[in-house]
């Protein structure tokens, strides 16, 4: 059985589960407009990035905040070897078992927070994308980009996109010509036109910062 969100309620929208869901939004947001296309072309392949939900996977995006892709793995890999990524685990934690991960102490709190919050999970399935925004960022150090990311990689929403990520705001600079790095509201009016397809162009962008930059712009 998949470990995936496959099937939800009709307000969750469409749900990406396989390679063939990442490919229809490639096609249909090269033929909207050509630069994606010539992104696919350097590209290759985008990769699914579908993660399981649950308190694990909102932890590891919030490991993964304002640091670079191999710190968050680091420590992501020395709470996954403390046995410390389960809710009931971070509640049974100190401040100190935690910081000896490599978490800051901002971080320790807001780890702290999400096992307190005692979010139910389940219950996010079905809610339409804005309401698991709104659930999610009520927990202290969950911001939306947090919750974006959470929703388009665990949730699977196909329509969600995160433009407060500094990979996407470059990856567009330079996709699109534009004249400087664009911010997050300019970059989420952008990304309109690309719906119902906003998380396939994020993974096409994420891809390109990677060429265009030999750097991960993601977990």
């Amino acid at each position: 059985m998949s470990p995936f969100v496959t099937d939800c309620g009709p307000e969750a929208g469409r749900i990406i589960c396989t390679d063939a869901c990442v490919s229809e939004g490639a096609d249909w947001l090269a033929k909207r407009d050509p630069r994606f296309a010539t992104a696919l072309a350097h590209c290759g392949p985008l990769p699914l990035r579908r993660k399981p939900d649950g308190f694990g996977q909102l932890l590891s995006a919030i490991v993964s905040q304002q640091v670079s892709v191999a710190s968050a793995n680091a420590i992501w890999q020395r709470l996954t070897e403390a046995r410390l990524t389960t809710q009931a685990e971070i509640l049974a934690a100190t401040e100190d078992d935690l910081r000896a991960t490599g978490l800051s102490r901002q971080k320790v709190r807001y780890s702290m927070a999400l096992a307190e919050e005692d979010i139910n999970f389940d219950a996010l399935r079905d809610m339409p994308t804005d309401r698991v925004i709104k659930t999610l960022t009520k927990v202290v150090g969950v911001g939306v980009w947090t919750a974006e990311i959470y929703a388009m990689f665990s949730l699977g929403r196909a329509d969600v996109f995160a433009p407060g990520d500094l990979a996407l705001q470059e990856a567009a600079k330079v996709l699109f010509d534009l004249p400087q790095r664009p911010k997050e509201r300019e970059l989420r009016t952008l990304a309109e036109a690309w719906s119902p397809w906003r998380s396939v162009a994020a993974r096409i962008l994420w891809a390109y910062y990677h060429v265009a930059k030999d750097r991960e712009g993601i977990r």
